[in-house]
């Protein structure tokens, strides 16, 4: 098959893994789940976390691309439904402004280990995050795996470091550019999605390349 196809750059790479895995979508949710908590309790919680989410989606990586080859699963199948599952995830994110107000989610529990397990998922490893890193993994042919891995853990420590200065960057200024951004990378988002389900028709000879 062309790389024209299927080929996934570095800086691909790093965009999916920033937007799937990455600190934007943690931010909100952590800060309101840690507010109530002293500065060192935060930090054990953040730690557990970071080791935790590192610890997943190198592993669920692992084992999802395995059963993928084990399943005959093809690369256009997987570019795919990772593409239907990101669309839906984006969408969601795009139109939560427009939502119902939710409910303030319940206390975190006293342990920083099962405080930490109820952040990590999914706050911080989300099924299209995993669905993504699969689908990196199968089509990513001009990144190696250990670029790859080294992708992701440079967009894990950011996750660390969102969590651990959590309180510093939900100051209004920063916020206010946190949110534009987040903004942009919500209709970017949808964009991907889609381009990643062309990518997989295309890969199956459905659509014509440009």
């Amino acid at each position: 098959m062309s790389n024209q196809v299927t080929g996934l750059g570095l800086g691909a790479v790093f965009t999916i893994f920033f937007i799937t895995l990455g600190p934007l979508k943690l931010l909100g949710p952590f800060a309101q789940r840690t507010h109530t908590l002293d500065a060192g309790a935060l930090r054990a919680i953040a730690l557990r976390a970071f080791t935790l989410g590192l610890i997943a989606v190198i592993v669920g990586g692992y084992v999802g691309t395995a059963l993928a080859k084990n399943w005959h699963v093809s690369v256009p199948a997987l570019l795919i439904a990772t593409g239907i599952i990101f669309f839906l995830a984006a969408l969601s994110v795009v139109m939560a402004p427009y939502s119902a107000v939710h409910a303030e989610a319940a206390p975190l529990p006293t342990d920083p280990m099962a405080a930490a397990l109820q952040l990590t998922f999914p706050l911080i490893v989300t099924p299209y995050g995993i669905a993504a890193l699969i689908a990196v993994f199968a089509a990513g042919r001009e990144a190696t795996p250990t670029q790859i891995y080294v992708l992701l853990g440079v967009v894990m420590l950011l996750n660390l470091l969102t969590m651990l200065f959590v309180r510093q960057i939900m100051r209004p200024p920063v916020l206010l550019v946190l949110q534009l951004v987040g903004a942009v990378l919500g209709i970017l988002q949808v964009a991907l999605a889609v381009q990643i389900v062309i990518r997989g028709l295309r890969e199956l000879g459905v659509l014509a390349l440009p």
